[in-house]
Order: structure tokens, then sequence, then C-alpha cells
């Protein structure tokens, strides 16, 4: 009896623990949800919207230069999400978070990624999926129909591995 309210409570934790994990990672959307308006201004000048994002698979990497691990996960991200998949039906989006865009164009030519940018100086777009005080080093995948279909917090081998699966079975 004692071992089985153990297991029992083992158990609970440990769904507990899930939930929990999934929940405090500081997003305040989450997978199945849909993608939220937004209005991006990329440093080509265009303006992009949910539209331009309609029937693509789409990454969101929130990103500033600030960022140790961004520093480190934007290599990978050029070399083994958008040189892998720009061909086809996909976006990959930097959005820098909380920074002029002086620095965010210094940044980009330092980081020499070539995937598409966009600013976001005051913070708007990565609030409308974070909550109050989240981190950076964030990926939310999109899938063809708009939805949230996968999302990451940091830069973990094994994370980062699992997402580009999902990518890859999402076109």
């Amino acid at each position: 009896m004692k071992n089985a309210l153990l297991l029992t409570l083992f158990v609970g934790i440990a769904v507990f623990g899930v939930t929990q994990n999934e929940t405090n990672r500081g997003y305040k959307i989450k997978i199945g949800d849909q993608l939220p308006d937004l209005e991006m201004e990329m440093r080509n000048g265009e303006v992009w919207n949910n539209e331009k994002l309609n029937g693509k698979v789409v990454v969101l990497q929130f990103t500033g230069s600030w960022c140790s691990v961004c520093r480190r996960e934007m290599p990978a991200l050029e070399e083994q999400v958008w040189q892998q998949f720009k061909d086809e039906e996909f976006l990959l989006i930097g959005i820098d978070t909380k920074e002029a865009k002086e620095k965010v164009d210094v940044f980009i030519e330092k980081m020499g990624v070539t995937y598409p940018i966009a600013y976001d100086p005051e913070g708007k777009i990565f609030s409308d999926f974070t909550l109050e005080g989240a981190g950076v080093t964030r990926n939310i995948v999109v899938n063809k129909n708009g939805e949230i279909a996968f999302l990451t917090r940091l830069y973990a081998e094994k994370e980062f591995n699992s997402m580009l699966e999902k990518i890859k079975s999402l076109l």
C-alpha cells in the first residue's frame, strides 16, 4: 500500500513536472495555438505580416546581440535550418528584440547569417509570445496552417535536433 502511494505520488509529480516545465518556459502561447497577428519591419525595409507566412513552415527565432547563447545558436540555424530548407515552402525569420536598428545591423553583419531578420526594438513581437521577464534564445515553429507546432528554449542539441525533425515532418 505504501509503495503504491509513493508510486502514485511520483507519477503525479512527474506529470506535474512536465506540465510545469512546459508552462514555465516563459511562453504565453502553446502548441496548437494560432500564430498571433504579426507585423514585422524587416532589415531590407519590407513589412511582413501573417499573410507573407501563409502556406509555409516558419521558424521565428528570437535573438539579441547581448545574448551569448543566441550567438552560439545562430550559426547552427544558418547551416542546419536555413541552408537546408530555404528552397522549400519554408521561412526562418530572426527577430532581434529590444535593440536599436543600428545595433542589430552591426550584429547581423558580424554573425554572417543570411536568413531574414526583423527588428523588434520595443520587444512588442517578443511580448506577444512570452511572459513578462522571459529570456530570448527561443524558436517557434509554425506549421503551414499558421499553428504553433514546436517551441524551444535556450540551445540544447537534443531539443535543436527535435526541432529539425519537426520541421522535416511539417514540410
